[in-house]
């Protein structure tokens, strides 16, 4: 095997463990197709890295995934792919919740940790020539979209303090998390179940004034979000047209 071909498939094996990281599992037919090689030699380069120490384990029914616990050391970051990484924070920066630009902040600072000082300076020099020309004010509305996204993923139920516009006491309310956005007001807003409405509303997380945990899991919803940005676009746009 020539030189050229070895660095090619250290960098694949490479490739092929941070892909093993990032999701919980990976199908072979997958993973053939996003490296461009065949079945069989995704299997080959799976053994090898089993062979390295890598706890590779199947999963029925998808493919294969890391056994739980096991993570990747520190890796190092190309100049192009840290310097993203430094427009991703001050496009976060520019949110308007506190808790996701802490969140990110903490999370930029690990990654930064592993980059050489050359890399360190270059990034500090371009974060400090970045303008993201949004939220000029640099407005914080909310604090509790962290706390939202961990109970969506971990189907949690909440109960929340909601003040609607113009109403003068705040209404408490539990709901079952379904989706978030961020709106053209640049405002985050939360989609989900509301169980005294009995339908999925939207609720603009600035507008929380309260935000407590019952203990309570909810079943997740058989709905995917396609299906319901379907359905929201029937309820806006499929309305009869009325005259007079």
């Amino acid at each position: 095997m020539a030189y050229s071909d070895n660095i090619s498939r250290l960098s694949r094996l490479t490739a092929l463990l941070l892909k093993l990281q990032a999701q919980p599992a990976v199908s072979v037919e997958s993973l053939a197709a996003h490296f461009e090689v065949s079945k069989r030699t995704v299997y080959r380069d799976l053994g090898a890295l089993e062979q390295a120490g890598v706890p590779i384990v199947p999963i029925e029914g998808k493919g294969y995934g890391l056994m739980e616990g096991y993570r990747l050391p520190p890796i190092m970051f190309t100049e192009e792919e840290a310097n993203a990484l430094i427009f991703g924070e001050k496009l976060i920066a520019k949110t308007k919740d506190a808790s996701l630009i802490e969140e990110f902040r903490k999370a930029t600072d690990k990654i930064k940790s592993v980059l050489r000082s050359s890399e360190k300076e270059k990034v500090d020099f371009l974060a400090n020539r970045t303008i993201i020309g949004k939220n000029w004010d640099d407005e914080r509305t909310s604090n509790y979209l962290s706390e939202i996204q961990k109970a969506l993923t971990n189907f949690q139920v909440i109960r929340i303090a909601y003040q609607k516009d113009g109403a003068s006491e705040p209404s408490v309310r539990e709901v079952e998390p379904f989706a978030i956005y961020h709106n053209t007001s640049e405002n985050w807003v939360l989609v989900a179940w509301c169980r005294l409405r009995k339908e999925f509303r939207s609720f603009r997380i600035d507008r929380i004034q309260a935000l407590t945990f019952p203990l309570e899991k909810f079943i997740p919803h058989k709905m995917t979000l396609d299906e319901y940005v379907a359905m929201q676009r029937k309820k806006l746009f499929d309305r009869p047209v009325t005259k007079g």
